[in-house]
Formats: structure tokens, sequence, C-alpha cells
């Protein structure tokens, strides 16, 4: 089977979220079963170095879509002060040279596997320009949503600069309230729609997760399927990962407690074996549940236990942080920056990962720490109920303060009892959570796509 794979972001060249991570490894567990796979991103400034000749896994080529004056830019979608104003003009483009560079490579995907709103024009593209191309008669394409709340919405004064005609400006398609929407043109010119787990397929037919696009999902929800997100064990993998202080498996677990202590040092908190230590790494915003945090952190304070916060993001919650900072309280230490390292040092050092988001198509925070034998605090939403339950971690529902302080406690307090910590910590560890599964789910879509009319 040929595939095509498309995105705006793909680790090692690209990265502003976790798209990247995921555009980056899925294409590399399709061809270890057997596929034929290509990708497809922008030749950002960043991506240059990589040449003309990229490749990924064994032998994914890599089709580097070229334009200086759309690409050759600091950022990838725009800078601090918003979006580049001609995203819609440098992603058409880019939607359009993929479907021209596959026919002068002679290359006729089965499938094109497009990714957010940033590819969502080449599903529509080949439903209208190339639809009268014989080369692409028998391709079909898959659209994965992997944040619904990022939908490429622009002014109807530049549907022009699709090339598409004007015919597709309205309700059933591309118009969304007055706007061109290209993530709704993704959702209804695609063969199937995925997204990133099983839970937040739901959540997204729904008024309150929706993002205004509900009723478009709903009608499309015999097409509509949730594959929950793998994870890289090659990048996160306590026994070979070289960023922690001492490297650790299931056999030696002790030496998961040496990264306690050095991670305690680190950061300048006490060096308190007995006392739980709870870590969050997060983008700073009110999606990740960060507005729970800053309103809980006196209270948290107050409790029997330690507490690390690394991450970036919305200045409000800087400006927050930086507030409860300054207050020195012993037990807490916020690092409000982008350090890798460190987020790996927290991962195996904590004893307790906290993911408390409003929602979360996928997350991997919490299949990370469950690696690490790090037991995940989470709200029962999208990829963490998919994910999470009373086997391996603790669980809230309401999206209360009230509510994560009490999973907070009952972790605390079963930690008291070491040998049920311990066996916790050990089935944690258990949980695979590989690309391999996710592959053969999305494998089996793509016969389907191929074999339906």
């Amino acid at each position: 089977m040929k595939v095509l794979f498309c995105s705006s972001e793909i680790v090692p060249f690209a990265k502003t979220g976790g798209l990247a991570d995921v555009a980056g490894a899925l294409p590399c567990a399709l061809e270890s079963q057997g596929c034929q796979v290509k990708v497809a991103l922008p030749k950002y400034r960043c991506v240059k170095k990589a040449g003309n000749s990229a490749k990924m896994g064994r032998d994914i080529e890599v089709y580097l879509i070229e334009n200086d004056r759309y690409f050759d830019r600091p950022e990838l979608y725009g800078e601090k002060s918003g979006d580049y104003p001609d995203n819609l003009e440098r992603f058409s483009f880019f939607c359009r040279q993929i479907l021209h560079l596959l026919k002068k490579n002679n290359f006729c995907p089965d499938i094109i596997h497009c990714n957010d709103w940033q590819t969502a024009l080449v599903s529509v593209y080949l439903k209208t320009k190339f639809r009268d191309e014989p080369f692409f008669n028998r391709t079909k394409t898959i659209f994965t949503i992997h944040n619904l709340a990022y939908q490429g919405l622009f002014a109807k004064e530049q549907f022009s600069q699709t090339q598409l005609d004007q015919q597709f400006f309205n309700m059933h398609q591309l118009e969304y309230y007055g706007k061109l929407n290209l993530l709704k043109g993704g959702l209804v010119f695609s063969r199937f729609i995925t997204t990133v787990s099983p839970t937040y397929a739901k959540e997204i037919q729904t008024l309150k997760f929706g993002c205004g696009l509900d009723g478009v999902l709903r009608e499309r929800r015999n097409e509509l399927f949730g594959i929950i997100n793998g994870l890289d064990y090659q990048t996160w993998n306590p026994a070979n990962d070289d960023k922690i202080f001492r490297r650790y498996t299931a056999e030696n677990i002790k030496d998961k407690y040496a990264n306690k202590e050095a991670l305690q040092r680190e950061l300048g908190l006490p060096c308190e074996k007995e006392v739980a230590l709870v870590g969050i790494v997060s983008r700073l915003a009110e999606q990740k549940g960060i507005d729970l945090i800053t309103s809980a952190l006196d209270k948290i304070a107050g409790l029997k236990l330690q507490f690390v916060l690394l991450g970036t993001g919305d200045e409000k919650y800087h400006l927050l942080l930086e507030k409860i900072r300054e207050k020195k309280y012993k037990n807490i230490s916020i690092n409000l920056r982008f350090d890798a390292v460190l987020a790996h040092k927290i991962y195996a050092g904590c004893d307790m990962f906290l993911v408390p988001s409003y929602y979360e198509p996928c997350g991997l925070g919490q299949l990370i720490s469950l690696k690490y034998g790090t037991i995940p605090i989470v709200r029962k939403t999208g990829g963490l109920a998919d994910t999470v339950g009373p086997d391996n971690g603790f669980v809230f529902e309401k999206y209360t303060s009230g509510q994560m302080l009490q999973a907070i406690n009952r972790a605390v307090k079963s930690y008291e009892d070491k040998e049920q910590w311990r066996k916790l910590t050990l089935r944690a560890m258990e949980y695979d959570f590989s690309w391999d599964a996710s592959a053969k789910k999305y494998i089996e879509l793509y016969n389907r796509a191929i074999n339906k009319e």
C-alpha cells in the first residue's frame, strides 16, 4: 500500500507541538508494517539544514515543499504579534504543490493522510481541481483532527487565494458563519475522518466540545473514528534515557528514587524520599487546566507533598505563576521555560504526574509518565479517559480545583503505603502504548477507504 503522509510539522524537521511527534512516529510505524510511505511538509527555514534528500525511518522519502517567500521565516505559523497574515496563501500553496509533486515524481498513493487545517485543502483539491485527473483515480484521503479548536479560519474576502471556484463557498462545504473554514473542508471532502482518541471522537460531536462543527461531525459520525496516539519508546524510555540522572527499569525500580533525590537537589527542594513529589510539564493554556493549578497552588503548598511545574504559554498564566513563585513556598518549584532535559528528569524523578485538562484530544504526558512509573492524576476527558483508570492512576471528573485537590489527596494517601505504591508503579510501567497497535488500526481504515465506493 502506498501512503503519503502530509503535515505542517514533523519531528525531527520542525515542531511546535504534539502534531510533529505524531507525524514523526506514525509514518515509521506504517513503514515497519509494510506500507510504502512518503511524507510531505513545507521547507521552512528550520528545515533547510535537512537538504533536499531528507529521509525518515528505513527508507521514507520526505517531500519538502519549497517557496522562500512563504516558508523562509523565523517561525512556522506566526510570531508573538500573531499569525502570519498570509497563512491561507501559504498553506493553499503547500496543498496544491503536494499534488503537483506527486504527479511529477510519478508516485500515486492509495492513501493521502492529511493532518489538521494546514493540510485540509489537499482533500478539497483532490475532489475539485484534480477531480478529472486519471492519475488520482484510486487515491483516497484520510483526515485526522489533532485539536478541533484550531480550524484555519479566514475572511471570506480571502477565498480567491485558495484558487477554488466560488461555488464551494457554501454552508455545506467551506463556509462557516460567513468565514472560510479550512478544517471544515477536510471534514467534508475526506473519505474518512479520524481523531486521536475514542473518547475525543465522541466529545467533538457534542455542543460543548464540538467547537461549532459538532453538526458536521454528527453528520459524518459513521465515517469518524478515534485511534489513540502511540508513544515513541525510543525517545521515552527510562531504560535508555540519557537525559535523566540514572536509567532504570521495572527490575531496578529503586533507581527511580535516585532520580527523585537528584531532581529535588537540582530544584532546591528538600531531599525527602517519604514526601510525594508531584510534577506537571505542560503548555500554559486554558485547555491544559492551568486555571485549576493557579487557583489551587496556595492550597497545594499546604499539603504534605512537593510540587514542580515546567512550562511556557499564555502571558496571564506566567504572571499568575510568577506571583505565586514570589511567595517562596519551600515545597513548590515553578519553572517558566522550555527545557527538554528537565522535562525528562521530571517524568523520571516525580512520584505522580498531574494532567488536569479541560479537554485533551489524546495527551502524551500521561503515556510518558506511565512508562516512567510516575502515576498519572488526570481529569476524565478525551484520551486521558481512554488511557488512565483505577488500575494505573487517579481520575477526577468535574473540572473544578476542588475535585482536582481530592484526587491529589487520594494519590498522596496511597503513596503512604509503600508496598502497594510499588505494585502500582510496576503495573503502570507494563502498559504498552507503542505505535504498532495504532498503525494497524490506521492500515485497516486505509483498506476500508480504498475498497469503499
